[in-house]
């Protein structure tokens, strides 16, 4: 041992000389340490990459988790617009009702039909062979929805009956709905009035569905049939606006009957585009409006003392349309209004309620004798 060049003792086997017989301290051991850990290194990463192949090898060969079924409990589950068969796997497995994606894909590889899934909403279980929940999803009769029709001619109170009876939602959370027009789709023409708007259709409404989306739904229902007939359009070459020709649409509906709609349609506009006929006078004079200010719904036949209401709706007594529409109108009878017959009648008189058998004429003598004919018909029938 002997002091180095700082004081510090050094054996001789650790000495190395420079030339000219310098002495310096020997770099072996930190060598030889950076040498051993590059060597883990190299032996960690060999081992890794090793175990991570043998882990996916295993995985191709391993069998693919899935559930021995039946199922239990309840699992509410949504098939979305464009939802391919992963993402529904991986829906499915996040729902916990299927052991693994691949299961679910492999199923489905095994099923032709695979590929007519529809959207909507299934009732599934939790823990189900991905083959039974595939099944279930290929039934279109599966689907968790509650059908509801509102038929034709209906008020908007009627409506709003129909639906709280039939969903699961109050009539107080429809109306609720109905403070907020615009959010519904409620065009502004008509002011914030839904008279007439909630459009007469079959309508599947979903379980999660809210009396917003139900009521909107309808709305959009109505737009659908207003692009189709041409509403604004038409409107605009009749000289009526929008809100106007859908008011007309209601009194068609709540008067006329299958190709005698397109007629009714051009009585009407006859009357309001000549008022001074000496026999009018632009009184429609239409029974529908009369018990729409009455609060009465349906074929009801107006009595003298009804006639004396004084209701804007009462177009006995006021002339012009009535404020809006008094029912909700079907594509039918919109179509009759943006396209009513030629013609020059000005009164029409249903002289048999059971066939719907309606007479035209622009005489008033001959509206009279047509008058007399459908009194004849209810002193003979109950229809009346």
């Amino acid at each position: 041992m002997f002091e180095d060049e700082d004081g510090t003792l050094v054996s001789a086997d650790e000495e190395e000389y420079y030339e000219g017989g310098a002495r310096k301290k020997r770099r072996g051991p930190a060598g030889c340490l950076a040498a051993l850990v590059g060597l883990a290194v190299l032996v960690g990463g060999f081992y890794f990459a090793v175990t991570r192949g043998v882990e996916f090898i295993s995985d191709q060969f391993a069998a693919v988790e899935d559930y021995p079924g039946p199922g239990t409990g309840k699992v509410l589950f949504e098939v979305k617009e464009g939802d391919t068969v992963a993402q529904m796997g991986r829906g499915l497995k996040d729902e916990g009702v299927v052991a693994s994606v691949q299961a679910f894909i492999d199923a489905a590889a095994d099923e032709p039909k695979s590929n007519t899934i529809q959207v909507g909403f299934y009732e599934l279980q939790k823990e189900m062979r991905a083959a039974d929940a595939l099944a279930i999803l290929m039934d279109p009769s599966n689907q968790s929805k509650n059908t509801v029709t509102i038929p034709e001619g209906l008020r908007v109170t009627d409506t709003l009956d129909i639906l709280a009876k039939q969903t699961k939602f109050s009539r107080p959370k429809y109306e609720q709905a109905l403070t907020d027009p615009a959010g519904l789709g409620l065009p502004d023409w008509a002011e914030g009035n839904f008279e007439g708007y909630l459009f007469p259709a079959t309508y599947e409404i979903g379980p999660k569905d809210k009396p917003a989306d139900i009521l909107a739904a309808m709305i959009a229902r109505w737009r659908q049939a207003a692009d189709t007939v041409e509403l604004e359009a038409r409107a605009d070459e009749l000289g009526y606006t929008p809100a106007e020709l859908m008011t007309i649409a209601s009194l068609v509906e709540a008067e006329g009957r299958g190709d005698d709609m397109p007629k009714i349609a051009r009585v009407i506009m006859n009357r309001l585009e000549n008022p001074d006929n000496g026999v009018t006078y632009g009184l429609l004079q239409i029974d529908a409006t009369v018990n729409f200010a009455l609060g009465r719904q349906g074929v009801v036949a107006v009595t003298e003392e009804d006639l004396q209401v004084d209701s804007p709706y009462n177009t006995y007594k006021y002339p012009g349309l009535p404020p809006g529409p008094v029912e909700a109108p079907g594509e039918q009878a919109m179509a009759a209004a943006a396209n009513p017959a030629e013609g020059d009648w000005l009164f029409y008189v249903t002289v048999d309620l059971a066939t719907g058998e309606t007479k035209f004429t622009e005489s008033y003598e001959e509206f009279l004798q047509f008058k007399a004919e459908f009194k004849q018909y209810c002193e003979t029938s109950d229809a009346c």
